[in-house]
């Protein structure tokens, strides 16, 4: 379900629950000690699908561990982010001098504890959550905007290692086009941060029961560099 949202050149690899034959290294393994059962089931289906997703660009598979800051650490040359929730888990990886960073969350589509809501927005946005309420009455837009501020965290933290709090970005969705856009409140720190600093723009969907976000943040042009002709293309979906 996430490869809609993404570009083609995205890997992605997804599951609709835990995979009790999920193999994990033994240095992931290490990182499982103090989990509970249930999060020991999520983290190693999470390694299954972005190995997975991994092979589809040509990498071989090996142990993907965390950032000190808690993010996986995806192989040189790569960007990527995983995704769980009940009945879903998903990983999306691509050449990272294709896309500065990805970002994909998935929730259950149920409407947000009216406390949650009133944290994670900033005025603007309840007004236009109230709009699209009304209008669209089926769809839990505040779970969406949580998802979707989720995936623009994910997309910014493993680049820039700084927090980014809910309040610190703004977001719209067009209903019509199923997309969202994105804008950092926060002043940029860094040259890396200032690649972020122009709008945001995502995909988002309802699959199944649950709410899905990604973000797919492309390189600069000024930044591309020329490739010879490439023998890694993704498999069509």
């Amino acid at each position: 379900m996430i490869e809609e949202l993404l570009p083609s050149t995205v890997a992605a690899a997804a599951t609709a629950g835990d995979l009790p034959y999920a193999h994990l290294y033994p240095e992931e393994l290490a990182l499982m000690r103090r989990m509970a059962p249930p999060r020991r089931s999520e983290f190693a289906t999470g390694r299954h699908c972005a190995r997975q997703a991994l092979g589809l660009l040509g990498v071989p598979p090996g142990p993907l561990l965390r950032t000190e800051g808690g993010a996986p650490r995806w192989p040189e040359g790569t960007v990527g982010s995983m995704t769980h929730c009940a009945g879903y888990r998903a990983a999306a990886v691509a050449w990272s001098r294709d896309f500065l960073a990805l970002g994909i969350d998935a929730e259950p589509h149920a409407a947000l504890p009216g406390d949650v809501r009133q944290a994670i927005t900033v005025g603007s946005e309840r007004a236009a959550l109230a709009d699209l309420d009304a209008a669209h009455p089926r769809i839990h837009w505040d779970r969406l905007l949580f998802s979707a501020k989720e995936s623009v965290y994910k997309a910014w933290y493993p680049r820039t290692g700084r927090w980014l709090d809910f309040t610190d970005a703004v977001l719209a969705f067009d209903p019509v086009r199923s997309t969202f856009a994105a804008r950092l409140l926060i002043s940029p720190h860094t040259p890396t941060e200032r690649l972020f600093s122009v709008d945001i723009r995502g995909r988002w969907a309802i699959r199944n029961g649950i709410a899905l976000t990604a973000v797919a943040i492309p390189v600069p042009a000024d930044r591309v560099k020329a490739h010879p002709a490439r023998q890694d293309a993704i498999p069509a979906r």
